[in-house]
């Protein structure tokens, strides 16, 4: 049977949805039959650490979560931001990787760089990445525009890259990087729905969390 290394998000006790516990070398296996990802069919995990962290808001959205080294088995299906496999073991805890505020928008607007080819866009978001110009009159300039644009945009792909484009303005708009924490996970996400849906492309999301954290 094939297994594959993986990490598991929980709450600060071990527990998942369900009050199903972890811990070392603890195994589930999903015993419903749905056959989506987010269904009693599988249980769900991530690829990489840093994914697991920048994910959690718009997924099982922990407040103070522990991470897991783990093991998936039986069958396995990955996709861009969510994987899911039949049994999971959970083999040890490992340390949360630290993320600033920063980094979180950095992914963001990496992301959205994806799927946006906007030219106004872009040249702000270069600006911000480079840290010529983090600014929030510049940030919010540009998440105001994309929020007009949104809102007269129909087609899908274009809704999908001006919401990733809009949503990371808006995290580096406001710069209050907890509660615009799960903005940038949306960013991340709305970039994956355009990159799938529409624009016949695969992204890389390891990369460009890697690359993240490379900014101060």
């Amino acid at each position: 049977m094939k297994k594959t290394i993986v990490y598991k998000l929980t709450d600060n006790i071990g527990r998942t949805r369900g009050m199903t516990q972890w811990g070392n070398n603890v195994s589930h296996t999903a015993k419903g039959d749905g056959k989506e990802l987010c269904s009693n069919g599988f249980i769900h995990y991530y690829t990489h650490p840093l994914l697991a962290v920048l994910l959690n808001p718009i997924h099982a959205d922990f407040t103070y979560p522990k991470l897991w080294e783990a093991e998936a088995s039986g069958e396995i299906i990955d996709e861009a931001l969510k994987s899911v496999c039949k049994t999971l073991t959970t083999i040890k805890e490992i340390p949360l990787p630290e993320i600033s505020g920063v980094q979180k928008i950095a992914f963001g607007i990496l992301c959205a760089k994806e799927v946006c080819d906007d030219k106004m866009w872009n040249s702000w978001a270069d600006k911000w990445l480079s840290g010529k110009d983090r600014s929030n009159e510049s940030a919010n300039a540009a998440h105001v525009v994309y929020a007009a644009d949104y809102n007269i945009i129909n087609a899908s792909a274009y809704v999908a890259a001006y919401a990733s484009a809009y949503a990371s303005a808006f995290a580096a708009s406001v710069m209050i990087y907890a509660n615009n924490y799960a903005v940038c996970s949306a960013a991340a996400n709305a970039a994956a729905n355009a990159a799938y849906d529409d624009f016949d492309k695969s992204i890389d999301f390891i990369a460009l969390a890697e690359k993240a954290m490379t900014y101060k």
